[in-house]
């Protein structure tokens, strides 16, 4: 979309319109100031961004970079966390970017019925993230023994093929305890979401990941949530917990067909 302006506004998340102020002095991507805008018995906030940055072009080439990518990524979520701890709240996802404040006004109106239900549901409830990790390099070779002549060769055929058949079979039970883990947790919260899951590269990690789960929980329930994920652990398995979140993964309203964004991560 070609606009004449050379600012965006960036949306960060949505409330209901209380009687809590913006927080002061809180900057969000690229250091920029932290608004509100009210509209509609709702409460959206956003920073003004440059579209030479946040245009979609810019954003393109921008999202390839995990430098920018994983500071933007922090920028947004303090802001978020910010906002969330004092009223429910509907994160938005990254660098969603709209062209003035008129058109936030415009979502705020046409999803507002929306926005509403999405904060009812989350009301007094916070998300956990729950990833589970299998080593199959270190995965024991299989029992079964190939048996013949052979030279060292054929051994070392044999030996190979033993090792593939010990991580098939580290990755079916990893997979199994995985399954059993997500429903344990999945029974337990108000709502559960399972992630495509992470490559070592932004995981951090040289394990395979085999769960990457959101769990929307209680608010008063979040140190249950932990010593069941404790409950959960065994050998084979690693399990990382992280939160609590404002509820990114259960308040996605992301609409494919809005005209006006200029950017959406």
């Amino acid at each position: 979309m070609i606009t004449v302006n050379d600012k965006g506004t960036y949306l960060y998340a949505v409330t209901l319109d209380t009687d809590l102020a913006c927080p002061e002095g809180l900057a969000g991507v690229a250091g920029a100031e932290v608004r509100a805008i009210r509209h509609a018995g709702l409460v959206a906030y956003v920073s003004t961004v440059p579209l030479e940055q946040f245009g979609a072009e810019p954003l393109r080439e921008s999202m390839e970079d995990l430098d920018w990518l994983g500071e933007t990524a922090r920028a947004h979520h303090r802001v978020v966390e910010a906002v969330a701890e004092g009223k429910p709240t509907a994160p938005v996802r990254l660098v969603t970017v709209y062209s003035d404040d008129e058109q936030i006004r415009g979502l705020l109106s046409r999803r507002h019925d929306d926005f509403v239900e999405v904060l009812s549901r989350i009301a007094d409830r916070q998300e956990w993230g729950v990833k589970a990790y299998v080593d199959l390099a270190s995965a024991p070779p299989s029992e079964e023994r190939a048996t013949g002549a052979g030279g060292p060769g054929a051994a070392y055929l044999r030996r190979r093929q033993e090792s593939i058949r010990g991580r098939e079979e580290a990755w079916r039970q990893a997979a199994a305890r995985a399954e059993r883990i997500h429903d344990a947790l999945s029974s337990f919260a108000i709502a559960s979401r399972r992630h495509r899951a992470q490559d070592p590269q932004l995981s951090g990690r040289k394990e395979l990941m085999i769960l990457n789960g959101a769990y929307l929980v209680e608010h008063d329930r979040g140190e249950e949530f932990t010593r069941l994920v404790e409950e959960l652990r065994g050998p084979g398995v690693d399990l990382e917990i992280t939160g609590p979140w404002a509820p990114y993964s259960f308040t996605d309203l992301a609409d494919p067909a809005e005209p006006e964004v200029l950017g959406d991560g």
